[in-house]
């Protein structure tokens, strides 16, 4: 299963933060990010991460294909809900390609957590069986 990371500038301490946290289960599972989320959380994890480029420079509409392709299992993208950004458009597109593709996807810490107990429950095996990779 892929997991990807997103995480606005104001909540990439709170990625590096989670991912920290949940290292021993994120290691487990491929994970990708937009470019500078990639960046620090590896350098804080040691995890190994496929970063792709920085979400201003169209990283989330990299990760969005991948969503399109069925090639992620797993969306967390720390959003910052207060401070809107110029490229909101694009982040509701995301959220969008997620419905669609039926991805679980965690906006903020919380759901997060619960996403990654689930995946380390076997709570989302389903991805595996109901979406064969084409």
């Amino acid at each position: 299963m892929t997991i990807a990371l997103i995480a606005h500038d104001s909540k990439k301490e709170l990625m590096v933060q989670f991912c920290t946290a949940y290292c021993g289960i994120l290691s487990k599972y491929n994970l990708c990010a937009t470019g500078t989320t990639g960046k620090l959380v590896s350098e804080a994890t040691g995890l190994e991460i496929a970063r792709y480029l920085s979400g201003k420079q169209g990283g989330g509409q990299q990760i969005g294909a991948r969503i399109s392709c069925n090639e992620i299992d797993v969306l967390l993208f720390f959003r910052d809900p207060i401070n809107p950004k110029a490229n909101e458009p694009n982040d509701i597109n995301l959220l969008r390609l997620c419905d669609v593709h039926n991805v679980p996807v965690a906006t903020n810490i919380a759901t997060a957590e619960a996403l990654i107990l689930a995946l380390e429950r076997g709570d989302l095996d389903w991805r595996e069986i109901g979406n064969p990779r084409i």
